[in-house]
């Protein structure tokens, strides 16, 4: 499948809008008091909160500043996150929903509160949020979920006015909400660390850190850097030795920015209460309001072609809104806790220097930049209020153990049988714009052809444990269906938890 068959151009709202001034990459060894790996929303924060309070702070990524997920989700600030207060309340007890929900309240509110002391033009504005609901049944868990927040301190109401042009049943409402450009964010806020001192460093791959007095990470091109405190804000730390890929599993969901011929955006910021999950809002460009539609989210490496939920999503704005055209496409990657909490604090409980930010369930932009805060008050030794909630060193509840136990089986699963399955042979034609693993000298290679018939082949097992990687026909890529290490045409990592590409093949002729 060539991109061309697929709608929108392949690239996300905000970077295809944004104007973000490069860094070099680090070249050589490097002494600081503070180090961050990961220069999304929650290592921009980190990075920043520490320059502020006097701590010498480098920031590093493999790519660019927002590059990752930051710069491919929805971009929605809010502190309603689907049916997520009647679990956590259930799992953890009221008094950790109530503090996840003040979590929330206080990152969005950095945000504002930033945005506007450094003038940062990210089309900052205040929206509802609404949790909707399709069916009776659907409005029944919203009403739980409404009743759940309430309790946690969040002031929802149940609306029967829902501004969709389809209809509904109602939906939990909470005002005071915020919908802005990520990118255009954070690439402020990392002008503002360099102003006070800070340093960046892009296209820069860490693939090792050892935690103790100081920390010592190395690059991929051979550099050290020293440090007496280090945070991994990737996503999933690449130093994993609390295995948190065991405790989590990750989800890919994807996006539409589509232009209108008639008719008016929903005033407000909505989510489905059913599956498939549907997110719309609106984003101003250029003076014109567009429909942002997402959602359709799966297990990365699992389920049907990548491309058929993008396909979904078309169907869905053309459905129910007047389509001119779709702009732009784009995917993000996130992990979802067992436990249903992220992960902010020791990599390890006996980590002494070494803190990670992880799991943030899809709602990584106000969360991140409170974790930012909580990562700062973590190397500071000061206490926060709300640290205990996100511990990654608490005792999961027996249900999440049960999820965990199940997510291991799959893993097992996948492992064994994967590697067992017979594959097509490596002489079978593959079409342009196709990818598939096949059997080439008694091992799985993953194979591929571009656009203009160059064939590429690389190993097909994932550098990080070994499972076999699966095409992704939409963003022409290796997934593994494991724990989501990604991987180009090539073999180049693309997401962790991998550290190292996939080993090169001679094609077959």
């Amino acid at each position: 499948m060539t991109s061309a068959q697929l709608p929108g151009r392949g690239e996300s709202l905000w970077t295809a809008t944004a104007d973000v001034a490069p860094r070099p990459p680090l070249a050589g060894d490097l002494r600081v008091a503070a180090v961050v790996v990961g220069a999304g929303m929650t290592g921009v924060c980190a990075a920043y909160e520490l320059q502020r309070a006097g701590v010498e702070t480098v920031l590093l990524d493999q790519g660019t500043v927002g590059g990752g997920v930051t710069g491919h989700t929805t971009a929605k600030l809010s502190a309603l996150h689907g049916i997520a207060y009647k679990e956590i309340a259930e799992l953890h007890g009221a008094t950790r929903a109530t503090s996840y929900a003040r979590i929330n309240a206080r990152g969005l509110e950095r945000i504002a509160s930033l945005t506007a002391e450094h003038a940062i033009a990210c089309d900052f504005r205040r929206r509802p949020a609404f949790l909707y609901a399709t069916t009776a049944e659907e409005l029944d868990r919203v009403e739980e979920e409404a009743w759940a927040a309430h309790e946690a301190g969040l002031a929802v109401e149940i609306v029967e006015d829902v501004p969709l042009p389809f209809a509904t049943r109602g939906a939990a409402r909470l005002a005071g909400q915020a919908e802005f450009h990520p990118l255009r964010f954070v690439a402020g806020l990392a002008d503002a660390f360099e102003a006070a001192g800070g340093r960046i460093h892009e296209r820069t791959r860490v693939t090792s850190a050892h935690d103790g007095e100081p920390c010592t990470l190395q690059t991929e091109d051979g550099g050290t850097v020293t440090a007496d405190h280090a945070i991994l804000a990737t996503h999933i730390p690449f130093a994993d030795r609390a295995l948190y890929f065991a405790r989590m599993h990750p989800e890919r969901s994807y996006a539409l920015a589509v232009r209108l011929a008639s008719g008016a955006v929903p005033d407000g910021m909505l989510l489905s209460a059913g599956s498939p999950t549907r997110s719309i809002r609106a984003h101003p460009v250029d003076g014109e309001e567009l429909l942002l539609v997402g959602g359709d989210g799966h297990k990365v490496g699992q389920g049907p072609p990548t491309a058929e939920h993008y396909r979904a999503l078309e169907a869905f704005a053309r459905e129910h809104w007047d389509v001119a055209e779709v702009s732009y496409r784009w995917s993000a990657q996130d992990n979802m806790p067992a436990d249903a909490l992220p992960y902010v604090g020791p990599l390890t409980p006996r980590s002494k220097r070494t803190l990670v930010a992880t799991g943030y369930r899809k709602w990584g932009l106000a969360l991140g930049a409170e974790a930012g805060a909580m990562l700062r008050d973590l190397v500071l030794g000061v206490d926060h209020a709300d640290a205990d909630t996100l511990d990654p060193g608490r005792v999961p509840p027996v249900r999440a153990l049960r999820d965990m136990a199940k997510e291991g089986a799959d893993f097992s699963y996948r492992f064994a049988v994967d590697r067992l399955r017979q594959r097509g042979r490596a002489s079978d034609e593959l079409a342009p714009g196709e990818g598939r693993v096949v059997s080439l000298h008694g091992r799985q290679v993953a194979l591929s052809r571009d656009d203009d018939g160059t064939v590429r082949a690389v190993s097909a097992r994932c550098t990080h444990l070994g499972c076999i990687v699966a095409y992704n026909d939409a963003e022409r890529s290796w997934d593994c269906p494991c724990h989501g290490s990604r991987f180009a045409l090539d073999g180049e990592v693309l997401q962790g938890p991998a550290v190292h590409p996939l080993e090169p093949k001679d094609p077959p002729t």
